[in-house]
């Protein structure tokens, strides 16, 4: 079964829009845990827009499940990740006002660099997954860095799959065939939601997590938290 990580990005938002602590991004880590998720994932930016550097550090020991912390691997960033010692770190090559992930990294332009940073967090006994588009030769890239796991990059998917296209699946799964035979972990996430998972799930061989936030939370002012959490663990079994 693949797993369900929560990411609770929109809930900071929430919080960070009225000042104070309401809702509390801490206790809806623990809810979501509750209701059955089996990780949590936040992706705290350099202006701390949504997560802040501290939550992160307040998570650590609520988070009983698998605990991820995406993000641009800036030093800050880095450093915050080796103090708090998740489960995974998910490296986005995010630029620094970025509204939300956009591309996967170039895993060949980029390799020396990201075989530096993932080295540094395996060596801590953290995992490693890092983003990527559904491109076979920057899944054979992925493999040169020394990940464990790549997160295939799913907003093309979502859109044309909205649109009636079912066809735009076909990257993703000679992506995810590839990275199979390569050895690599499988994650994915962005725009995933209730109307699409099952059919991702399914033609995705060996996929073992998918980081859901938007529109979890989304769906959830209509259906409730724990009601759209079972009912996305119903369609990834």
């Amino acid at each position: 079964m693949t797993k369900l990580s929560v990411n609770i990005n929109k809930i900071a938002t929430l919080r960070n829009s009225r000042g104070g602590d309401v809702p509390n991004v801490v206790q809806f880590a623990k809810d979501v845990q509750r209701f059955g998720a089996e990780g949590v994932t936040i992706h705290p930016r350099p202006d701390e827009r949504h997560i802040r550097y501290q939550d992160a550090r307040n998570l650590k020991p609520e988070v009983y499940t698998e605990y991820n912390i995406e993000g641009n691997p800036i030093e800050s960033f880095i450093n915050l990740v080796l103090n708090v010692k998740p489960t995974q770190v998910t490296l986005v090559p995010d630029a620094v006002d970025a509204i939300t992930s956009n591309a996967g990294w170039d895993t060949i332009k980029h390799k020396d660099f990201l075989v530096d940073v993932i080295k540094e967090f395996q060596n801590n006994n953290i995992r490693t997954s890092i983003f990527v588009d559904p491109v076979l030769k920057q899944i054979e890239g992925a493999k040169e860095t020394g990940t464990d796991r790549i997160e295939l990059y799913t907003e093309a998917f979502a859109h044309q799959y909205s649109k009636g296209d079912f066809e735009g699946i076909k990257s993703y799964v000679e992506s995810a065939e590839l990275a199979n035979n390569l050895g690599l972990g499988i994650n994915a996430g962005h725009d995933l939601s209730l109307d699409n998972i099952e059919f991702f799930n399914e033609n995705i061989p060996n996929l073992l997590e998918v980081s859901i936030g938007h529109a979890l939370v989304a769906e959830s002012l209509y259906l409730g938290v724990e009601n759209v959490i079972q009912m996305y663990l119903n369609k990834l079994k």
